[in-house]
């Protein structure tokens, strides 16, 4: 299996920057994460409130911990709140399932990490993130 290299993850996050100032939303925090959950790179827009990145890891984080997009854990949460509050309790508040993060995939198809942004709307980030990583030579996954 092919592992996510710091390059890619400073890909993902600089064309990440790039769609947003495109669209015109609010400055983005994005963090990237291997498929064991570690940050391989986060960063932040100037401008950037206070909690983007810790919102930002939480969305990518429970992605990878799932292996399901953040919009899957959105809609699986609300037919489920309980179990999704004893998630985020059991990880000790890392676990965020909101819309703004998309699974990262390699060639063969295989979740290799997770890209989670925050600053915009859940449908925003996720824009951005997904877009970053298609254009780092990667698969997004941000399907329902």
């Amino acid at each position: 299996m092919s592992r996510l290299t710091l390059k890619q993850a400073n890909t993902i996050i600089e064309k990440a920057f790039a769609k947003a100032r495109e669209m015109k939303i609010k400055p983005l925090g994005v963090v990237v994460l291997d498929d064991s959950g570690n940050i391989v790179s986060a960063q932040r827009e100037d401008g950037a409130s206070m909690f983007r990145l810790d919102i930002a890891r939480g969305k990518a984080w429970a992605a990878v911990a799932m292996g399901a997009s953040s919009r899957a854990l959105n809609k699986r949460s609300k037919e489920n709140p309980n179990f999704f509050v004893t998630l985020a309790a059991t990880a000790q508040g890392k676990f965020l399932p909101q819309t703004g993060a998309a699974l990262i995939k390699n060639a063969a198809g295989e979740i290799i990490g997770a890209a989670g942004g925050s600053g915009g709307t859940g449908d925003e980030d996720e824009a951005c993130c997904a877009y970053g990583i298609e254009q780092a030579g990667l698969t997004a996954d941000a399907s329902a």
